[in-house]
């Protein structure tokens, strides 16, 4: 149901009680919520009262698209620099002496990064948007830099560069939780969606990237190749291309560290929606209403298993595709593609979401489904000597793309419903605690590769067995739409 019809059936039935307006809303595809859930809303106020505007006195501005796109490329950029090593794992190898269990640690430090989530998630919702937004590329300014440093001991380059992975990853707590608030605070109810996915998908975008410039900026040793070549690479050769990427990225997050500094206002002068305007709960009230509710605590399971194994098993994609005969530049082709169809594909659903309310639900039921059958597919086809089934590229190509994008393109969504379920919880809270248990989920599984790294089948099990665990949780899952509620109704 479009949302402007239920506007007009509004105005028609202005007269109407407060019950018939909670069945109106279960029409649009929700269960009614509770009273409780919506008492903090902030009712609209006569514009005469202490010479205050009327709450429904909304506005847009033009600068939303410079405050969405100075978010999105630090977005973009702290996940490509979180996915450095991995694609180039076997050069990082040659070039610097670090083992497996160093190629997994490096991606593991992102994960680790949300540690002091809670800290992150107070300072934004105390201070706003622009200073944790500067703390953050401040962070990963100094990071970088870490990174870049060219010293000729390679024990003590091999430990700066752990340290800037780690700082850079303490940049993704607000990079990858924010985007549902800067929506809100930005966007009218008709954008909202779209403007989620972009702020939280071009992160996972930047990732993918990283697939595509590592293993082409960066030669891979002679016994990594799989076509007949006699080619031999020096190790010295490979460490000046990895220091050139390195320097590359250094220098592009300065300059937007900078444009970030001179111009990222927390908040337009009037908010674009009645939701936007109104009462939210505090930090501690937030915190509670979130572990108690159960409704909240089942999608952010669905939500945090599937993403956070995706992530921890794409950030070692060459490792896994490695025994199937995959060189290093096609395990960053198949990496790039998957995350790139996810990151186009969220946000035309994003798109189609903003355009017909009340159906979240019944499109993360199709992702997760597909989801499901292509990560299947995938890890039978790793199986070929069990299986029997045909292992060629095309059909790991294929598999494998199409997990990334029903996994990668469900993220927008699910944000979109964790806000309307639990509202009026901050936006940056909620997404905070669930990108939280996502991360710790990337961590465990990482974790567990640093002990169990010779035969790596069973990652991808666990892909199979977290998208089917999270389509479980969803079909269960009663979807309520307390934020529409207020936009719809309070608004008009």
């Amino acid at each position: 149901m479009f949302l402007t019809g239920s506007c007009r059936r509004f105005r028609r039935s202005a007269h109407k009680t407060q019950t018939q307006q909670q069945q109106h809303v279960v029409s649009m595809g929700a269960v009614e919520s509770t009273e409780g859930e919506r008492e903090p809303l902030l009712a609209p106020r006569p514009p005469e009262e202490q010479g205050a505007q009327p709450v429904n006195s909304s506005r847009v501005y033009g600068r939303r698209w410079v405050v969405l796109t100075l978010f999105s490329v630090l977005g973009f950029l702290q996940g490509m620099v979180w996915n450095t090593w991995g694609p180039i794992q076997n050069s990082a190898k040659h070039a610097f002496g670090f083992s497996t269990t160093d190629i997994a640690v490096l991606v593991l430090w992102g994960p680790v990064g949300y540690i002091p989530w809670l800290l992150f998630m107070w300072l934004m919702d105390k201070k706003g948007l622009r200073v944790s937004l500067l703390l953050t590329a401040f962070l990963m300014v100094l990071g970088s830099v870490l990174r870049s440093v060219p010293l000729t001991d390679l024990q003590l380059r091999r430990w700066l560069i752990h340290g800037g992975q780690l700082l850079n990853g303490l940049a993704g707590p607000t990079l990858m939780s924010a985007g549902p608030l800067l929506s809100t605070t930005w966007f009218a109810p008709d954008q909202r969606a779209t403007a989620t996915a972009v702020a939280s998908l071009v992160g996972y975008l930047g990732a993918a990237c990283s697939f595509l410039i590592g293993p082409l900026a960066v030669p891979a040793p002679n016994d990594t190749q799989i076509v007949n070549t006699i080619t031999h690479w020096d190790p010295g050769h490979i460490r000046d291309r990895i220091q050139l990427v390195l320097y590359t990225e250094l220098g592009v997050i300065a300059v937007f560290f900078v444009a970030v500094l001179l111009y990222f206002p927390s908040r337009p002068p009037r908010p674009p929606s009645v939701a936007a305007a109104s009462q939210r709960l505090s930090y501690r009230s937030s915190i509670c209403r979130l572990l108690s509710n159960m409704r909240f605590l089942m999608i952010a399971l669905a939500y945090s298993v599937p993403t956070g194994v995706v992530a921890g098993w794409s950030g070692v994609l060459d490792m896994i595709l490695t025994p199937v005969r995959v060189s290093q530049v096609d395990a960053g082709w198949i990496g790039f593609w998957s995350i790139l169809g996810g990151c186009v594909f969220g946000v035309a659903m994003a798109r189609f979401a903003d355009s017909i309310r009340g159906m979240l639900k019944l499109i993360l039921v199709l992702m997760l489904a597909g989801a499901s059958l292509a990560a299947t597919w995938f890890t039978l086809t790793c199986l070929t000597r069990l299986t029997h089934l045909p292992s060629t590229k095309a059909t790991l190509y294929t598999s494998c793309i199409l997990v990334g994008i029903f996994i990668n393109s469900s993220v927008p969504i699910f944000f979109e419903l964790f806000i309307e379920t639990v509202y009026p919880v901050p936006e940056g809270i909620t997404c905070g605690v669930v990108t939280f248990l996502s991360n710790l989920f990337t961590g465990l599984l990482l974790f567990f590769l640093t002990f169990y790294f010779t035969e790596l089948s069973w990652l991808n099990w666990c892909l199979t067995g977290s998208c089917l665990f999270s389509l479980l949780l969803i079909l269960f899952f009663r979807e309520s739409y307390d934020r529409l509620y207020l936009d719809v109704f309070v608004s008009v």
